[in-house]
This record gives structure tokens, sequence and C-alpha cells, in this order.
């Protein structure tokens, strides 16, 4: 009866979806750009002195998107593409309104779109207005590249190769760029693409797009693109392939165990087989990852596990299709569960498109034996059909296998675990109705009844007013062994609604409130938690934003919970908490040279109260890098017998860029909360494009005497042979 409300509740909340405006895309027709073959020879050097440049159709007349979204923009932006067999070409000029320097906070790949003078190119190459690349530089020349998915969400970690220069001169900066068309992913025999536009002038805090966007929405929204015309279709890639082996070296110490330095090396390939101009292979063989960036820790008070993004380039292209099933907090499949534990020894990745409404991916990877640990095959197989404009349907199922166990108990009763399910995906023409409804079925030895997730969201969002209603239902035996679940057995419901007020006036952008109901209960519709969180925002013309929360809280333990996870007495599972909280921060304008965040918030916290304070500070040296401390502190009292704690979290970030290609961050974190002091220094030389020489030093120590726990110096070459 309770799982058959959950469902009704659900069609309820989606019963009126293929009403909502599923018309054609908004700008396709209107703001068009046309793209003519050349035979000249252009070299991409930012002078913008090639014939071809003075004869090619224009993108200009650009407007504003913020801080308001009217009118034509008063930094202007003129762009003109080329293409020849094998590449197309971009010239942009980007005219300035006013003097002085261009912010730039460095010269890194994939700098942050928010500090720094920036164009970027959005591009729709399924015309499906959901998925697409982006490219893009900053004014002092650093590139900006990565895929589109979800209608716009934008992932910079993903790298292809491409070229790109640009010139600075008074009053304006221009950049030209080379993209390879098999560096991109696009339907064979179309002759028109969705494509964008986006400028940030950060002296004047002003943002802007050829084709208009409202202000509610990211300049990267693929459903307000406007059309990029060929003069004669794409070329057809044919079957081509990427070689990209690697060589390292490495040399450890474990101090505490004793341990004499070890000293090993070793090697493996990556290959990139292009299948069709909109399908790739992706295939690793003894992949080395020791080159990605360390996890930004976090203190943890939370009764669940935390959640860090994926950083490893293999699962990256097209992991929408993967890494988007569920929602945020139930994902069926979650790359980080594969071989962060235990060797990868390979692994096979077919994804892309089919025809106009089809997407695949399909993902296979073994990993070997590690102490305890078993060695695993991990599949998972996802299948999805664009309805209507820009909605989507789709099945998946997952499967990890345990393929041999040092302890043979595990064969037995953890021999396997299975996701199938469903995700139906909610998108707009107009992208004001969002949401999603899925239903996910585990299956693993015993096979208990109850192991399931069932979902229904649904937001509405226009420029004042954003309303969202989010419900969930998850089992009780509902086991994903290949995905992130924070918790089982519960019914969820999460209402929420905001308004914006926008004054005229020239030094307040807007301002408004917001408020937000979480409740979550039992499976027998018990409460456990509830939070009633009200807000107030202001954000100012310079884009600097001040906030207020107050949180009325309450919590029913339902297993016995450490507050600090410092090794204190625990609360009693049963115990209930009510507590309320106030909170402000305050971010500053981010095209200062040094810029801010800082918050605070006070409150009840279990059987105790909390104080907290947070505090991220970035100077910017441009364009040569930046300095940044990211701090956290809390501290919890808590009455005797239980363990109060003063919880300090520091990392300061040193991120020098001495060239467009040479780079060297080191990164501090000192945790008490683990009683840890860490040290990453890692140096990168891209020496040519998509292959780098990296050098990484990591050392962990007792923060009260400095003492070596354990080091590690690695070093990794990697070479992209087409």
């Amino acid at each position: 009866m309770k799982q058959a409300f959950s469902i009704f509740l659900l069609l309820f909340l989606t019963g009126s979806i293929p009403l909502f405006g599923q018309n054609a895309p908004l700008n396709r027709n209107k703001y068009r750009l046309h793209v003519y073959e050349t035979d000249d020879t252009i070299t991409i050097d930012g002078n913008l002195d090639e014939r071809v440049w003075g004869m090619a159709d224009r993108a200009d007349h650009f407007y504003r998107i913020l801080p308001i979204d009217t009118g034509y923009a008063l930094a202007q932006t003129e762009v003109m593409m080329t293409h020849d067999e094998r590449n197309f070409y971009m010239a942009v000029i980007c005219h300035d309104t006013l003097s002085g320097k261009r912010p730039a906070e460095s010269l890194r790949r994939d700098f942050n779109f928010g500090r720094n003078d920036n164009f970027i190119a959005f591009i729709d190459t399924y015309n499906d207005q959901t998925n697409g690349f982006s490219f893009g530089v900053s004014a002092a020349g650093a590139q900006w590249d990565g895929l589109q998915a979800n209608g716009g969400f934008v992932s910079l970690h993903w790298d292809c190769k491409w070229e790109s220069a640009v010139k600075n001169f008074p009053g304006y900066w221009t950049a030209e760029f080379r993209i390879p068309f098999r560096s991109i992913r696009y339907r064979e025999g179309d002759k028109e693409w969705g494509i964008n536009f986006s400028r940030l002038d950060l002296k004047s805090n002003e943002k802007s797009s050829w084709a208009p966007v409202p202000r509610q929405f990211q300049s990267a929204n693929l459903a307000y693109t406007g059309t990029l015309v060929w003069d004669k279709p794409p070329p057809e890639s044919g079957l081509r392939f990427s070689l990209i082996p690697y060589v390292s070296g490495m040399t450890t110490r474990d101090l505490e165990a004793d341990e004499n330095t070890k000293f090993s090396a070793d090697a493996g390939i990556d290959a990139k087989v292009i299948v069709s101009t909109s399908m790739n292979l992706d295939i690793t063989l003894n992949p080395d990852f020791s080159q990605v960036e360390v996890d930004r820790q976090r203190t943890n008070l939370d009764r669940f596990e935390l959640f860090f993004p994926e950083k490893r380039q293999f699962f990256l292209e097209n992991s929408d299709l993967f890494a988007n099933l569920g929602s945020e907090d139930i994902r069926p499949f979650f790359s980080r569960r594969i071989g962060l534990d235990s060797p990868v020894h390979g692994g096979l990745r077919l994804s892309g498109t089919l025809g106009n409404d089809w997407r695949i991916g399909l993902m296979n990877i073994q990993t070997g034996i590690k102490d305890s640990i078993p060695a695993n095959n991990f599949s998972v197989a996802v299948i999805r059909r664009r309805i209507f404009s820009r909605s989507n349907i789709g099945v998946f199922m997952t499967n990890k296998q345990v393929v041999t166990s040092r302890d043979d108990s595990t064969l037995t009763w953890n021999r396997f675990n299975r996701v199938a399910g469903l995700d139906f995906n909610l998108a707009s023409a107009d992208n004001r109705w969002t949401g999603k409804v899925f239903y996910h079925q585990a299956f693993y030895p015993d096979n208990p009844d109850k192991a399931f997730a069932l979902t229904g969201t649904l937001a509405y969002n226009t420029q004042q007013f954003s309303v969202s209603w989010d419900q969930f239902r998850v089992g009780e035996n509902y086991l994903a062994d290949m995905g992130f679940i924070r918790r089982k057995g519960f019914h969820q419901t999460n209402p929420a609604v905001r308004y914006k007020f926008y004054p005229l006036t020239k030094r307040v952008a807007n301002h408004g409130p917001g408020l937000e109901v979480n409740l979550i209960y039992d499976p027998d519709f018990s409460l456990t938690d509830r939070e009633i969180q009200f807000t107030y925002s202001l954000e100012w013309q310079d884009r600097s934003v001040i906030r207020l929360e107050l949180v009325d809280g309450y919590v029913k333990l339902l297993e016995p919970f450490d507050p600090t996870h410092t090794g204190g007495d625990t609360l009693a599972a049963g115990t209930k908490y009510r507590s309320k909280e106030i909170a402000l921060s305050y971010t500053s304008a981010p095209r200062n040279l040094f810029n801010f965040s800082v918050s605070t918030r006070y409150g009840g916290f279990f059987n105790g109260t909390r104080l907290n304070l947070n505090g991220a500070l970035n100077y910017r040296v441009q364009p040569y890098g930046s300095i940044a401390v990211n701090a956290a502190y809390n501290r919890v009292m808590l009455p005797e017998p239980y363990k109060s704690a003063e919880l300090i979290l520091v990392g300061p970030r040193l991120d020098l860029t001495f060239t467009e290609k040479l780079f060297l961050t080191t990164f501090i974190q000192y945790n008490n909360q683990i009683d840890n002091l860490n040290v990453n220094i890692r140096f990168q030389w891209r020496f040519a494009p998509v292959s780098d020489l990296f050098i990484v030093y990591t050392a962990n120590s007792w923060p009260d005497n400095f003492q070596t726990k354990n080091r590690a110096l690695v070093v990794k070459c990697s070479y992209w042979f087409n």
C-alpha cells in the first residue's frame, strides 16, 4: 500500500509532462552563422590577417545576460568561422568598454569561468539541445575545453587536441582556434549544428551571448543556441585511432610500518578508436592515475559517506550516460568505486550516438586482487532515446562480479551485485520545466524484497520565481555496490520555493527569499529527519553576494553515532534531537585581485552546539598564478560524557603557471580530525598537445612533530600518437 502511494505521487508529479511546451528550438531559426570552406593557410597566432577573415560571415550584436538580460551588450564581440577538410577555425574579436588590465587568474587550462575575462563557444554537434562540446580561451591565452551534458552543464576534466592563440591590444583582444573534426563527435551528414558564443567582460561585470539566454540559466545552456550552417556536411571520419602510452617510475616509503624505500616502474597504454563521427571506443591496459589531482579534504560531521567527484580521464568522455543515472545521492553507478582500492588491469568503453535519437554506453573493467579485496569485473550498459525535443528515456544494467578472491566465502555470499532500471529525464524546450522519474531494482544472492529505488522530481524556473518538488523512496535492502547510496530504507519529500526581486538600481542586481523543507521518514512513515530552511540572499551588480539562513531541524538516530568522528562515546540509536541554526555568508566580487568568501554558522548540534567558520581566500598574481587558502573551523560542544572537539582544516594552495604549458601546484592540507598533514606537489609540462610529463611528490606527516608517516615520488610521461 505504501509503495503504491509513492508510485501514485510520482505519477501525479509527472502526469502532465507531455504538456510542457516541447516545441522547436528557440533561437535556431533567427540566429544563423554560415561557414564556408577555405583553401587559405591559417596560422594560429591571434593575428587576424588572413584574407578569409575579412570575407567570412560574422556573428555579432551580442546580447547581455548579466547583470541584466535586456538589450545589447556594451562590450561587443565578433566571431567568424571557416573550415578545411580536417579542421574548423574560429576568429574572435572582443572589444573593451573600460581601460585597464584584463582580469586573468592564471594560464592554467580549464580556468575558473568567473575569475577571468574569457570567450567560450558552446557547440551542440548532435542537435539534441542536450549534449555537446565547449571550447574557449581567457584574455591571457589559457585554454578551456569540456563536454556538455544535461542541457549544458560542462565537465572540464575532459581534454582533446586543438590549438588556440590570443593577442591583446588597447581596447580589444583577439583569438584564433583550430579544432580538428576528429577531436569531437557529431552526426554524419548534418549540415547544421547548434552553437552559441559567450563572453565575460569581468572588468565591467558583463556577461553576454550571441543568441540571447535568460539570466536564470547558464550561458552554456544548449536550449538557447543559434545555428551553425555548413556549406557541406563535416567530413566522415572512417575508422581512426589514437594511442596514448605512458611510462612511470615510483619510489615510496612507509615509515609507520618501518618499511624500507621501495622502487617500482610501470607502463601502460590507452587507445581511442573513432568508430564513427559520433561513436568512439576507449581502451585502457594497466592504467596509471598517479597524476590525478588530490581530493580536497572536508571535515566530516555527517552520518553518511561524503561524495568526491571523478577526475580520471578514462571515465570522462560521455560520462553523463553513466554518471547521471539515478539522482545525486542515489547513484547506481559511481566510477570511483572502480580501481581506487585495487589495481585496474584493463577496460573497454564504447559510447556515443546512433542516428538522430539514440545514445548508448557500454563499459567493462577488470580489477585485480589486493590484500583482502577480491578481483572484480565491473560492467554497465546504458541505452537512451530522445523523446519530445529535449527529454529522454533510458534503460540500464550494472553488474559487479567477483572473479577470484583469497577468501572463498566472498565467492558465495557476495559473488555478484546487479542493478537494472528505467530513467526518464524531462527538459522542456525553454528549460523552464525540468525533472526526472526513475525506478531501479537491485539483484544479489538471496534476492531479498524491498531492493528498489523509486524517485520523481519536478522543477519550474523563471527569472523571478522557481519551485521544485522531489519525492524519493528507497527500499531497506537496496544494494548498489557500484554506486553511491547515502542511505537506505526511507521515504523523502523535499519541496522548495524561491523568489527574486530585480530593483531599478545601479548597485543591487537582485535579492529575494527562499524556503526549503526536507522530510525523511522510515519505511513505516515515522519521521526520522526534518529540516526547514529559510534563506534570503542579495547580489550586487559587481557579483558579490550575501546570504542569510535560518534552519529548524530534527533528527532521530537510527543507529549509534559519534558526532565528531574522533572516537568519543556514541549517541544511542533511537534518541531524538531538535536544533535551530543561523548562518551568514559573503562572497566578494570575483574581478578583484584579492577575492574571498566567508561564512559562519551557529546553533544546535545533536545534544550540544556547534560553531562553524569557513573561509576561502584567493589572490591573483596575474597571469602567472594564484595563492589561495581554504579553511574550516568547527567547535562542537557536547555535554559529558560525550567528547567535545575543535576541528581545524586548513588548505593553502600555490598555483604557478609559468607558461600555458608549464605548471606547478603545491597543495598542503592540515586536518586535525584525522590527525594528518598532507603535502602534494605536482609539476606538469605539456610538451605536446595532450602529452605530459608529471612529477608528483606526496607526503603525510604527524602534525604535532612533523614526523613523516609515508611519502612517495612519481614520475610519469605520456604521449598522444594519432
